[in-house]
């Protein structure tokens, strides 16, 4: 007879299936590598049958393991189901709330309303998770997004805060007998996301005068900034450099909407609430910086 299976046994092959390796799956449930070949051999006996081919290029699921798969993954889902409506009924804004957002919408715009947030609600404990990558809210990998995107997914709700507005930006003290097609460019790199600047870099200069690219609008700023070359960047980080100026109005085919987003399940939590109201709220105050309306800073 078939020994019963746990949860565990199904998270684990689960890992080694997304990871294609048992070292790489123990790392990501916190286990050594021995512990999880001796349980994965351990679920094989038990079964009696294999749910892996061992290749050089790593672990390959058999139709078992894969059904394995799908179940865990209907499992996981559940548990954070089950997580998400607990957590929804909280009154008091407390506990740990994990936020995702772009650097340069950190840096430029949200860092000082985080803090006011953190004096406001003292019981509420901020990870900010810094990346150019949409996480996934439904997995929990961020409980709240601020994003810029006109495409915000149909499985979120939330606000949309602003349209954020891009323009052409130079240095001060930059050349204006030079043409614009004829001036040093930096571009933003398409990998960050910003595809349509990207685009825009290519439509108004030559390849050969491109100088730089890079994957971040705060390193693009910097790249400007120190006169390497002319470049799109957003209003919102732009106007406030002195060091750069204008060299254009907000174009409209860079625009972006800002969003602030969490997951259904979550919206009513407390500590969600009070996060999406402050917050919305105060960008929602500096929505003429976002949108390019005070040139110069």
């Amino acid at each position: 007879m078939t020994a019963p299976l746990a949860w565990d046994d199904f998270r684990l092959v689960k890992a080694i299936s997304d990871q294609r390796g048992l070292t790489q799956a123990a790392e990501r449930l916190g286990i050594n590598h021995s512990t999880a070949f001796r349980r994965l051999g351990q679920i094989e006996a038990s079964l009696r049958t294999p749910l892996f081919e061992r290749h050089r290029t790593g672990y390959v699921p058999t139709p078992a393991a894969e059904e394995m798969v799908r179940i865990a993954a209907r499992m996981e889902e559940d548990v954070l189901a089950f997580t998400r409506r607990i957590e929804s009924c909280g009154l008091t804004p407390a506990g740990e709330l994990r936020v995702t957002t772009a650097a340069s919408l950190l840096t430029g715009l949200l860092t000082p309303i985080l803090a006011e947030f953190c004096a406001r609600c003292p019981e509420v404990r901020l990870d900010v998770v810094v990346s150019e990558q949409a996480l996934n809210l439904a997995k929990r990998d961020a409980d709240v997004a601020l994003r810029a995107t006109n495409d915000p997914p149909d499985t979120l709700v939330g606000r949309r805060l602003a349209t954020i507005a891009w323009a052409l930006y130079g240095r001060a003290d930059l050349d204006r007998s030079v043409p614009l097609d004829a001036q040093r460019w930096v571009s933003p790199a398409p990998r960050l996301g910003a595809a349509a600047a990207a685009r825009y870099v290519q439509e108004r200069t030559a390849p050969e005068r491109v100088i730089l690219r890079l994957d971040t609008v705060q390193g693009l700023a910097d790249a400007v900034e120190s006169g390497i070359g002319i470049g799109p960047l957003p209003c919102v980080i732009g106007d406030p450099r002195p060091g750069l100026v204008r060299l254009s109005e907000p174009e409209p085919e860079l625009a972006a909407g800002l969003w602030l987003l969490t997951h259904p399940d979550l919206r009513r939590a407390a500590r969600v609430r009070a996060f999406l109201d402050f917050v919305g709220d105060a960008l929602t105050r500096q929505r003429d910086l976002i949108e390019g309306g005070r040139p110069g800073g």
